[in-house]
């Protein structure tokens, strides 16, 4: 009787990878996709796990997206969100700072999605990086 359309592969887990700078890293990651909340936004959380540089970083972003309405099967996004980075650094210990991502990518509606992101504060410089959401 009421039909809600599919949300394609906005909706649901994943998993990610890429690179970032400053630390200069390899990470992988996991993220949901949870929503709309309003019209094409987006609640985005993932957690990703860097090695490289002589540090290793655990980053959870909670993180929003738009999704701007278009008519071909990819959507382009943007949005941001706060960060907890907790850097364990090999030769000096560990400490948790907070930060800031800026992010923008690219989704096709099966599920693959390119993405970049810009950090402030206590988060890495920049990431660039892939996924695909189930």
């Amino acid at each position: 009787m009421f039909a809600v359309p599919p949300a394609h592969a906005q909706q649901g887990f994943g998993v990610r990878t890429g690179v970032s700078v400053d630390p200069d890293q390899f990470y992988l990651g996991v993220h949901a996709g949870v929503g709309p909340l309003v019209s094409h936004l987006w609640f985005r959380p993932n957690l990703e796990i860097g090695f490289g540089d002589n540090v290793t970083l655990i980053a959870i972003n909670a993180e929003l997206a738009y999704f701007f309405p278009t008519k071909s099967a990819w959507k382009l996004y943007l949005g941001g969100g706060p960060a907890l980075n907790i850097y364990d650094h090999h030769d000096s210990g560990s400490d948790t700072e907070g930060g800031l991502n800026f992010l923008f990518g690219v989704q096709h509606r099966g599920g693959f999605f390119v993405e970049a992101k810009v950090g402030a504060f206590d988060s890495p410089q920049f990431k660039f990086g892939f996924g695909y959401t189930f």
